[in-house]
């Protein structure tokens, strides 16, 4: 088994953007790929192409249809709200056992690269008692954490870290994703965030020259 768990310190930090770089770098190897979005927020199914599943899909060159989205993303809520919001709105509740049973039967089913992208940040709630951290965990699957380069991302990067440390998740690398039009540099991001993460590495992600890092990290994860 080859599988790791994409998440992030936040929302809309590139998690999807990487897995899908990911795939498309392993694909371009011939490398056997897979992908799972399990809990989708803010789906609409006129629309299902735009939405983060869509965009696995089209990485992983497959049709984006009801069946093949239900394989991938079976928790698909229409609010773009955390997921135990949305699914209250539609009158359902996320079964944490069932949403890790599923990550696990799919982590295992394939030999080559396997991804399982979570929702929002490592602290985002599933329900009364859950959050992602509590998913990754319980799933054992080692994730890898995606940040920024925006002012701020430093503490975001370091919470998010100590939180996934509470509960024994293995933390395999720290994508940071460069912020477009940011006052901090990737370079001094990756500088002072070295100096707190000792022992786990740091892939630096380039806006206007991704394929280095994606590259790096895609070695990381299944050599």
């Amino acid at each position: 088994m080859s599988a790791n768990f994409i998440t992030g310190t936040g929302t809309d930090i590139g998690k999807t953007w990487l897995a899908c770089a990911l795939l498309r770098h392993w694909r371009a190897a011939g490398r056997d790929v897979v992908a799972f979005k399990p809990l989708l927020s803010g789906f609409d199914p006129q629309q299902p192409q735009a939405s983060d599943a869509g965009a696995l899909l089209a990485a992983l060159g497959r049709e984006v249809s009801t069946a093949e989205l239900d394989a991938i993303a079976p928790w698909r809520f229409a609010a773009p709200l955390a997921p135990d919001m949305a699914a209250a709105r539609e009158g359902r509740r996320i079964d944490f056992d069932e949403l890790v049973a599923f990550s696990r039967r799919v982590a295992s089913a394939n030999s080559g690269p396997t991804l399982v992208e979570g929702v929002g940040g490592v602290m985002v709630p599933l329900d009364d008692r859950h959050t992602v951290r509590d998913w990754i965990a319980a799933s054992g699957l080692p994730c890898v954490l995606v940040t920024g380069s925006y002012l701020g991302s430093l503490s975001h990067a370091l919470t998010a870290l100590e939180a996934l440390a509470r509960v024994g998740a293995g933390v395999t690398a720290i994508a940071v994703n460069q912020t477009p039009g940011s006052a901090v540099t990737l370079d001094a991001t990756l500088e002072s965030l070295a100096r707190h993460v000792a022992g786990i590495p740091l892939v630096s992600i380039a806006r206007d020259s991704p394929q280095a890092g994606v590259a790096r990290l895609a070695r990381m994860l299944c050599p």
